[in-house]
């Protein structure tokens, strides 16, 4: 089973985002450097526009470029999880929450790609509670207003990708 800082990926999500990190390290970096350079071209730099548009814009980039290196960093990739180990992450859920059957992949948003499935991090109250859980077993969790929510795990299988 993953744990909490391990993200596991099929080879497709981790290929697809080392090479939005490579891009953006390479490309994405000296475009905005370009950017800020015309930008400071420009003069006073206090009310000059495009030049603070353009110095945030290269913070969310530096952000993801972060973001993204932590995930690859910590990623298990290829192995699907075992289904007979219970729920880990990398596995498409199907439970019972209030009553509703629901079905989600439990992981990081970037293991899903353009999935429609909803995605659950492992490290939520909802994550945490149903790790480890088997088909038929039920837990419950806080919800964020304080209220104990049951979930029951119906099915659970490796996400496909």
């Amino acid at each position: 089973m993953c744990n909490v800082a391990e993200t596991w990926l099929t080879q497709d999500a981790y290929d697809r985002l080392k090479a939005e990190l490579e891009e953006l390290e390479t490309a994405g970096r000296a475009e905005i450097a370009k950017r800020i350079e015309i930008a400071r071209e420009e003069g006073d730099l206090k009310e000059n526009g495009g030049y603070h548009a353009a110095k945030e814009e290269q913070g969310k980039i530096e952000a993801r470029i972060r973001e993204l290196a932590a995930k690859l960093k910590d990623a298990v990739v290829g192995a699907a999880p075992d289904v007979a180990n219970g729920v880990a992450a990398g596995m498409v859920v199907t439970a019972k929450i209030l009553g509703d059957e629901e079905v989600f992949l439990l992981g990081s948003r970037e293991m899903a790609g353009d999935s429609d499935l909803d995605v659950y991090s492992e490290a939520s109250p909802l994550g945490q509670a149903i790790l480890g859980k088997h088909i038929g077993d039920s837990a419950s969790y806080l919800a964020p207003n304080g209220k104990s929510i049951t979930v029951e795990i119906v099915d659970a299988k490796p996400y496909e990708g």
